[in-house]
C-alpha cells in the first residue's frame, strides 16, 4: 500500500489520504497504480476496488454510506458519488422544566 494512504480496517473498501495528493499523482492502492485526477487533501476517500451504485461504502470497519453512482477503483469517493447513512447519536435535550415561583 501506498504510503500516503491508509487503510483502517481490513473490510474496507475505501483508503484514506494521509498526505495531500496533487492531479497527475501516482498512488498503488493493493498493487494497482492509479493515477490522480484532481487534488485532494489529507483526509479524502479513494476506493480500492469498484463500488456499485447502491452498495456501501466501508471506512472503520462500518458502513458510512452508500454509493450513488458508479465509483471506478482508485477514485476519489465524496459526496458527488456517496449518500451518507451517518445516524444521528446525539438526541436533543427535553425542554427545560419551568422554575418554581
Amino acid at each position: 500500500m501506498d504510503r500516503r494512504l491508509v487503510l483502517l480496517a481490513p473490510e474496507d473498501n475505501c483508503v484514506v489520504i494521509a498526505r495531500p495528493l496533487q492531479a497527475g499523482d501516482r498512488v498503488e492502492i493493493d498493487g494497482v497504480d492509479f493515477a490522480i485526477g484532481v487534488p485532494l487533501q489529507t483526509g479524502h476517500k479513494l476506493a480500492r476496488r469498484a463500488i456499485a451504485p447502491g452498495e456501501h461504502v466501508i471506512k472503520y470497519g462500518a458502513i458510512i454510506g452508500r454509493a450513488s453512482a458508479p465509483i471506478a477503483a482508485g477514485a476519489h469517493i465524496h459526496t458527488h458519488n456517496l449518500r451518507s447513512e451517518y445516524i444521528e447519536t446525539k438526541t436533543p435535550a427535553p425542554p427545560a422544566a419551568p422554575e418554581p415561583a
